[in-house]
């Protein structure tokens, strides 16, 4: 029997991409990051896309990196964001770069789907919050208009069943991922046929769906030999980088809620069934499939989006700062009073951050940790807004939050998080959504069995730190 088991991640997210090495080797469990790559939408005409051969570029790159240590891969699992896809025609070719999410096509969508569809009854069928970027809002825009690559598809693919598409040459549509689309069926977890019909929508383009843990192929004949790896195979994780992430959550019990914290900010509680009422369609939260069966009943907030593009900004006027720079400037302008509703729609995807920031305050640009101080501690309210709202849903009490990802090791913010909704708050890890995505490989090669033992290993290997209300972190 093997005594060592090594697993390959590839986590793409909006402004970044990385991939990490897990090895389980006598019940333990260790992480190294082997390369990282910038990713960004490309604008071309107005419109943007996902430069998806500059992300498989940067796949191969990597594996060949690897392939020269002579390291053996026992399997490679990728997740990234969701609801956007790209089209395969009938010869294998992708037609065309997918859209993204921050493209505004779909900005008013939503109301004409609604004259067709009532909103009650979409949300009620799917349990997706209404959001314009959905798959469903992209497909109806892309129908509408009469897309040529929409309309010579032989099949659509998610963006981690893209990429597994083009190191593997096989197609699958994993769940996590498909749950995001606004498309699929609560009760029966596939894709709701008679829905896009009544919209026009081509269902023959969909794949059924499968869970996480699907093998999906192995890499192709031409990649194992230039990488020298080998067939590898590639396995379906929890594609939706959000399901990886909460996999890798480090609690003891149920009674968490979680805030994956990067570009966006997914706030929620992990239940055994979708929520579906009309509390819950008020209030715009949504249902997305996580692992072991369980929902992922969350709502989207608007992150550190804020803060990348006011760096964006700021370096275009010569000012470049670091992060850490950031975060003190922000504690010394701890008591600026000024506030943001972070998900208002003129933040989507301005031209200038600063500038609009500055604008919705009513002032002239100030000193940028002020901006910095408005952000932490606007998204420290919304957080508080949020959780008040879980609490009225969840079938549990919540007794502390679990804060993941990049935004987990930002101290200033998750103390000011901590002081507003009044309960601990447990940071880390940083590269959850990494974790997830090699713990889930590593059950799928019979390492772990499920998702609390998972949470256990993960305990054990990665240190957390705890902020109490208004104190110091432990």
């Amino acid at each position: 029997m093997q005594d060592k088991r090594t697993f390959l991640a590839f986590d793409c997210g909006a402004t970044s991409g990385r991939a990490l090495l897990g090895t389980f080797e006598n019940g333990s469990f260790s992480m190294e990051e082997v390369y990282r790559f910038p990713n960004q939408p490309l604008e071309v005409g107005g419109r943007y896309y996902w430069n998806v051969w500059s992300i498989y570029a940067h796949f191969v790159t990597c594996l060949r990196q690897l392939g020269r240590t002579g390291i053996r891969i026992d399997s490679i699992g990728i997740d990234t964001w969701g609801v956007d896809f790209g089209c395969i025609g009938a010869d294998g070719s992708l037609l065309g770069l997918p859209r993204a999410y921050r493209d505004p096509y779909t900005a008013g969508v939503p109301e004409q789907v609604f004259r067709i569809i009532p909103r009650k009854e979409l949300y009620g069928a799917t349990g997706i919050q209404i959001m314009d970027f959905n798959t469903i809002f992209q497909l109806y825009a892309q129908t509408a208009s009469g897309d040529s690559a929409l309309a010579a598809a032989q099949c659509i693919l998610f963006m981690p069943d893209l990429l597994s598409y083009l190191l593997t040459g096989c197609r699958v549509c994993e769940y996590t991922d498909a749950s995001t689309s606004g498309m699929m069926d609560q009760a029966s977890r596939q894709f709701n046929a008679a829905l896009l019909e009544r919209l026009g929508i081509r269902t023959d383009v969909l794949l059924p769906i499968v869970q996480p843990g699907t093998r999906v192929g192995v890499l192709r004949p031409s990649l194992a030999e230039e990488t020298g790896l080998g067939p590898v195979p590639v396995i379906a994780v929890a594609g939706h980088d959000t399901a990886s992430a909460i996999a890798a959550v480090p609690a003891a019990d149920e009674h968490f809620a979680y805030l994956s914290s990067g570009t966006w900010s997914l706030m929620g509680i992990e239940v055994p069934a979708p929520i579906l009422n009309e509390a819950s369609a008020a209030a715009n939260f949504t249902n997305e499939g996580g692992i072991d069966g369980t929902t992922r009943f969350l709502k989207n907030i608007t992150g550190l989006w804020l803060l990348e593009q006011c760096r964006k900004s700021w370096a275009a006027a010569g000012q470049d700062y670091t992060y850490p720079q950031l975060v003190e400037m922000a504690r010394s302008e701890a008591a600026f009073p000024g506030r943001i509703n972070p998900d208002d729609p003129r933040f989507a995807n301005p031209k200038d951050m600063v500038a609009e920031i500055c604008a919705a305050l009513r002032q002239k640009p100030g000193h940028a940790g002020q901006l910095v101080s408005c952000i932490y501690h606007s998204l420290a309210d919304r957080y508080k807004e949020v959780l008040s709202l879980l609490q009225g849903f969840a079938p549990f009490p919540i007794e502390k939050l679990h804060i993941i990802g990049g935004g987990s090791a930002n101290d200033l913010l998750n103390q000011w998080t901590a002081d507003a909704l009044g309960i601990p708050v447990v940071a880390g890890p940083v590269e959850a959504t990494a974790i997830g995505n090699l713990m889930l490989q590593a059950r799928t090669a019979g390492l772990v069995a499920d998702r609390w033992q998972m949470r256990r290993l993960i305990a054990d290997a990665f240190s957390v730190k705890t902020f109490s209300p208004s104190s110091c972190p432990a």
